[in-house]
Parts: C-alpha cells; sequence; structure tokens
C-alpha cells in the first residue's frame, strides 16, 4: 500500500506501475459499469503481469466481473459485505476520525484529504497532517492519505503514520512518489 495510484487509463497505469505503484486503484466517474469493465480489463491485466495489487473504485460488482483484488468504497457506497463475501481487499475512506471509526470492516482506510485537491470537486476540506495523525493513531488496520499529495509532501504523511498515500494527478510521477516515501522509511 506505499503507493497507490488512482489511474483513469491505461497509459497512466502502466507509468504509474513502472514508477513503483504498488496499487492501481481504477476510478471512472460517472461511468456506466459496462464501461468501467471493458475500459479496465488491460490495466487490470497489466497489473496481474506485474504483480502490483488492482482495485475498482465504488462498485463492487465491476471489481468482481475485472477479478480485482479488491474495492474502494466511499463513505456512501454499498458493498463492504458482499466484497468481503468474496475475499476482496476493502479500502473505505474517512475524514475524520469518527469516520474511521464508524467504518467498521476494512482492509484499509483512504483518510482525507489531507491537502486541498482539485482532482475530486465535493472532497471535504482539508485535514491536515494533525488530522491525519489523529486518524492514524485512532485505527488499527493500514491508513492510505490522499488529497493534494505528490513527491514534495508525500513523506510527511508517512512521518504522520501513514502506510501509504493515494495520489491522482501525481499517479505519472510515481517513481519519485516511492522514491520520497522510501525517504521518509
Amino acid at each position: 500500500m506505499k503507493l497507490h495510484a488512482i489511474v483513469a487509463d491505461l497509459e497512466t497505469a502502466r507509468r504509474a506501475v513502472e514508477g513503483g505503484a504498488t496499487v492501481v486503484q481504477w476510478r471512472l466517474k460517472d461511468a456506466a459499469r459496462a464501461d468501467v469493465v471493458e475500459r479496465g480489463r488491460a490495466p487490470r491485466s497489466l497489473c496481474a503481469r506485474k504483480g502490483v495489487a488492482f482495485v475498482v473504485n465504488d462498485d463492487v460488482e465491476a471489481a468482481l466481473m475485472l477479478g480485482a483484488d479488491g474495492v474502494h468504497l466511499g463513505r456512501d457506497d454499498e458493498g463492504a459485505d458482499r466484497a468481503q463475501e468474496h475475499g476482496l481487499l476493502l479500502g473505505r475512506s474517512a475524514a475524520s476520525v469518527e469516520e474511521a471509526d464508524a467504518v467498521g470492516a476494512a482492509d484499509y482506510i483512504g483518510a482525507g484529504p489531507v491537502w486541498p485537491t482539485p482532482s475530486k470537486a465535493d472532497a471535504d476540506p482539508a485535514i491536515g497532517i494533525d488530522g491525519l495523525r489523529a486518524i492514524c493513531e485512532a485505527v488499527a488496520v493500514p491508513v492510505v492519505a490522499i488529497g493534494g499529495i505528490d513527491a514534495s509532501n508525500a513523506a510527511e504523511c508517512i512521518r504522520a503514520g501513514a502506510t501509504g498515500v493515494a495520489v491522482i494527478r501525481a499517479a505519472a510521477d510515481a517513481a519519485a512518489l516511492v522514491a520520497a516515501i522510501d525517504a521518509a522509511l
């Protein structure tokens, strides 16, 4: 979970994997399930060949259809029980200690946004490093920091207790992110 690259196309997935991403999250917001599955086949295959975990955003059924390793569900997404029944790695989102505590069963928590981000129009207010640290200290599962993260600030997230970072805009710059994370570890 060191580097969780959130991608919407094969080329970015390829660059992220080549740069050292440990998880690729397939995120096609507002796309029909059939499109998510059809367009997700090539990135799924790439991840399988390279030994990188492949996670689908928001849709358990699409994850199952793609043979994904996991699914990341936001606070309002359903399907956590179904994901667990099928042995999928389950990620959940939280923007506060209270939300992290209320997540229930999860294999990891995506915490943030740590900093403001233009990648998600409906993102919560930034929680900052202190908010991230509080979530990391409050839960027993790994925490992946998200929101406004790039190679210049990823190490701060690791030092605050995060197991890894998730990036959208910086996904193609995976090698620099991995170097920053490794330096912090």
